[in-house]
């Protein structure tokens, strides 16, 4: 099934490829988090409908409550969605930022299959990988001087 998912994956990002956006636009709003080289090879692509995987495998394995979900981002690989309405919300950028880092770092294999244990056993919202982005978000948003977020990512896995 990772496998499956990972050939959906490709297939979404190239087939968004002309919309999308690097992320080398928030190098100032950013700066001292995310390095330019990182941001420079993240892209963003706001669309009305955040993409994702429906397998029948997926829902067999319990993850019908995160499919059905309503979310304003999504992240795959080096990629993440946002919502039209979202576009200019730097909070959502960052978080999904963190997630292109854990893709990064875990490699895309190993992300899908973390993510989906995480989700399972802990529910979106505690799944550690989202812990770690919302907890660095609200560090982002509460103003704190900037820190190696890559650096943070690494070391936390």
């Amino acid at each position: 099934m990772i496998e499956k998912i990972e050939q959906w994956i490709h297939q979404t990002n190239r087939a968004h490829s002309a919309k999308r956006q690097s992320c080398i636009l928030f190098r100032e709003q950013f700066k001292g988090f995310y390095s330019p080289s990182f941001l420079q090879n993240a892209y963003f692509v706001v669309t009305d409908n955040i993409p994702k995987p429906d397998f029948p495998e997926l829902r067999d394995a319990g993850l019908d409550d995160f499919l059905d979900m309503e979310v304003d981002g999504m992240t795959y690989g080096n990629t993440y969605y946002v919502k039209q309405e979202y576009e200019e919300d730097l909070v959502l950028h960052f978080h999904e930022l963190v997630h292109v880092l854990q893709w990064q770092q875990l490699t895309v294999p190993r992300f899908i299959a973390r993510y989906m244990q995480e989700v399972q056993a802990f529910g979106y919202r505690k799944a550690p990988l989202e812990d770690m982005a919302f907890s660095l978000e609200d560090r982002f948003k509460a103003g704190e001087s900037s820190f190696d977020i890559a650096g943070y990512v690494s070391s936390h896995l």
